[in-house]
């Protein structure tokens, strides 16, 4: 019996009651598929996931995909390493949907905590959906005729620029140019419409001026981070977080330095935004 516990108005649930240290079978799998299309974000704790499993439980949404920019874990090149350290710690603060520079971003991303902080490390999520219904009709209606430009070097900016960087991901930069996206993209499965620009790889919006650009960025950037259309969670040693990447944002508050925080991360193909 699932024990499906709402976390916030607009999004998010925690899901007691499934184990997914073992095969998933295809009724529990359409159970979490049915349960991300109405919350967006769901959380599970307390659970033991090898990475045979956690890549088993992806593939289970389609194939998966690989990160240009970060270490993996060793025999599983899928499977990514968000660290933080106090030699090196994050540099990702900004809200942002998952790899939007490419053509066809992830669908969803499955996030494992292995190390913890023992306080602070975060993460907020925001709904996209919510965020576009809050829109006025008139703006709702200019925003849906709006193509943005994502860029992967614009993103990594931080990175690019540390002592060989750019050496380090010139593959990377040379492998995913600037892509066009539609402002506003519909769901594949719900049909919801939800705002998809990013402060972090959005560079702007094609036909303004760039001051016009900018403007309606900075609108738009601010809007989607509204208390109303948020969430949060606190992470514990073995807690995964499974969300749809189609309809939402999301945010690491990088509170604990110099704490040591591990997480690994398994991000499931998507289709072109449209």
């Amino acid at each position: 019996m699932l024990d499906i516990r709402p976390v916030a108005g607009a999004l998010g649930a925690e899901i007691h009651g499934m184990n997914l240290s073992s095969e998933i079978g295809q009724q529990d799998f359409l159970r979490i598929r049915k349960l991300l299309n109405e919350y967006q974000v769901i959380f599970f704790r307390e659970q033991q996931i090898s990475p045979e499993n956690m890549k088993a439980l992806a593939l289970s949404f389609g194939p998966v995909q690989t990160h240009p920019a970060y270490e993996t874990v060793i025999g599983f090149p899928e499977i990514t390493i968000l660290e933080s350290t106090a030699e090196k710690p994050t540099r990702i603060e900004a809200w942002h949907t998952d790899m939007t520079f490419r053509q066809h971003p992830p669908m969803a991303t499955m996030l494992k905590s292995d190390i913890v902080p023992p306080k602070g490390g975060d993460t907020l999520w925001s709904s996209m959906t919510a965020a576009y219904d809050a829109l006025s009709f008139h703006m709702q209606k200019f925003l849906e005729e709006l193509s943005a430009i994502h860029d992967f070097s614009w993103g990594f900016k931080e990175s690019l620029a540390e002592p060989g960087g750019a050496e380090r991901l010139a593959d990377a930069v040379a492998a995913n140019p600037p892509v066009r996206h539609p402002v506003i993209r519909t769901h594949p499965e719900t049909g919801k419409k939800g705002i998809f620009v990013n402060s972090l790889f959005t560079t702007h919006i094609e036909g303004l001026r760039r001051a016009e650009s900018d403007a309606l960025l900075a609108f738009l950037f601010e809007h989607v981070t509204t208390d109303e259309f948020t969430c949060r969670f606190q992470w514990q040693p073995n807690s995964l977080a499974i969300w749809d990447n189609r309809c939402t944002q999301h945010k690491p508050i990088n509170d604990y330095f110099p704490a040591h925080r591990r997480m690994e991360r398994i991000t499931i193909d998507g289709d072109k935004p449209y």
